[in-house]
């Protein structure tokens, strides 16, 4: 036989081989729990960094948008970082006294970094991310090594796990919330989408106890990526619900709530949403995109879980923070804008654009409307505080009294520039993990600006003092 044949035979072989182990490839399965423990496990009740003073509750959240958002989010950081407090009467960087990060897509990468690593993200996030040319990165292994087609030829095996592997490889070091847990910062909330029911789903324990899953052992880069999988560009990444596996029972006030059966109100809603994944029979799989889909800034993550608790007074009381005095709502919103040149031309937009379009504006006005229902919500939330802490006796708002309660909402977002051309500049900032060194600069820059411009910003810091 000559030497082509045993040459083709030879890599007959291998191709076979590759493609019988292809069908042992698959993602990694979330873990099951056996028992329920309110007590353990990274839960909002943990939330806070040691130190932190009751004072303050402060919550941050990045909003979605490729390397934008997170160098935008970033740039928060920085600014945190440089502003200093007297708190319990000693000096601290604002930052410390972060107690939450909700993240979403984009954004979620820097929350999720600063929750495992804290503020080594000063020393090497620029170079490791920001800087980066990730979606190069990801390309690559997509489409240049052969032995990733091969794992790709599995249907338990997409290009969002790939992605992950990439993720972990150039960022978060196989780290699992378990590593998140330990490092006691401030609670991180990874937001990603259902993508059968569109329900919001972020990665903590009291969330996966609804599908019996132990939350622990599960990577961070599998949650990132969940949040940043924009549908089509990369795939799901898959939970399996163990629902009705382990001892969880839905709270005493969300039963309640279903008891009542008042469809109209929002509290119905959401504990629905919550219920449904108490049935896996018709719910085994869950199949999660990007957080962006339902909540583009990572707001609903609070407004939430106040919901679903009962109300705030009872979401402070779990979390321990009877005794706070002003709760701070930082929204870091880094959202584009529709290319206005279509108003101006006869001929039909390209499907690109439609698409742009369509998840531009839908994204931008529910941004507006989760923020207004947030703004609207803290007179009702102030009362049942001051009820809370005053019951039936007189409400005293002087320092230390029990009225004493104030909500702030801090918006740093691309609007508040001045000039027009500015604004544009960032606004029009493509979406994808690929950006230029002064870009990257310029965001940083007007992150610290916006920031320490901002009124109800400087309003904190000076009922602070």
């Amino acid at each position: 036989m000559s030497k082509g044949f045993w040459f083709f035979r030879m890599w007959a072989g291998i191709l076979a081989a590759f493609f019988f182990t292809s069908g042992c490839m698959h993602y990694q399965v979330n873990k099951p729990l056996a028992m329920v423990d309110r007590n353990s496990g990274y839960r909002g009740k943990f939330m806070g960094q040691p130190g932190n003073s009751e004072e303050i509750l402060l919550f941050l959240s990045f909003s979605g948008g490729g390397t934008r958002a997170s160098a935008f989010s970033y740039g928060v950081l920085e600014e945190l970082r440089n502003t200093e407090v007297t708190m319990n009467g000693q000096k601290r960087m604002l930052l410390h006294e972060v107690d939450g990060i909700s993240g979403v897509s984009g954004g979620s990468f820097t929350a999720a970094y600063y929750g495992l690593f804290g503020d080594r993200i000063f020393d090497d996030f620029e170079t490791k991310f920001l800087r980066k040319n990730v979606q190069g990165g990801l390309t690559r292994r997509f489409l240049i090594r052969p032995d990733n087609w091969v794992r790709l030829s599995s249907p338990f095996f997409a290009r969002s796990d790939l992605a992950a592997e990439y993720y972990d490889k150039i960022l978060f070091e196989k780290k699992t919330f378990q590593d998140m847990a330990a490092r006691k910062g401030p609670m991180v909330f990874i937001n990603a989408t259902d993508m059968v029911t569109g329900i919001r789903l972020a990665f903590h324990q009291d969330a996966f106890d609804l599908i019996c899953s132990d939350l622990s052992s599960y990577p961070v880069a599998r949650a990132v990526t969940a949040s940043s999988a924009v549908p089509v560009v990369l795939t799901p990444i898959t939970l399996r619900n163990y629902s009705n596996d382990c001892n969880f029972t839905l709270p005493e006030d969300v039963e309640r709530v279903r008891r009542e059966h008042d469809i109209s109100s929002r509290s119905f809603h959401q504990v629905s949403n919550v219920a449904v994944y108490q049935d896996a029979v018709k719910h085994k799989y869950i199949h999660l995109v990007d957080g962006g889909v339902s909540d583009n800034l990572g707001l609903r993550a609070a407004i939430d879980r106040v919901l679903i608790a009962g109300g705030v007074w009872n979401t402070l009381k779990y979390a321990k923070r009877e005794n706070t005095r002003k709760v701070v709502f930082l929204v870091v919103n880094a959202e584009t804008e529709v290319p206005s040149h279509w108003s101006l031309l006869g001929k039909a937009p390209t499907i690109s654009a439609m698409f742009g379009a369509y998840s531009s504006v839908s994204v931008t006005r529910y941004n507006y409307e989760t923020v207004m229902l947030l703004r609207e919500s803290f007179r009702r939330w102030t009362e049942e505080v001051q009820k809370g802490r005053c019951g039936d006796g007189p409400i005293s708002t002087e320092p230390g009294g029990c009225g004493d309660i104030k909500f702030y909402l801090v918006e740093v977002k691309f609007d508040a520039l001045r000039d027009e051309a500015e604004r544009h500049y960032f606004k029009g900032m493509p979406t994808s993990f690929k950006l230029s060194d002064k870009q990257v600069d310029d965001l940083r820059d007007a992150a610290h600006r916006i920031l320490a411009e901002s009124e109800e910003f400087q309003q904190l810091l000076a009922d602070l003092k």
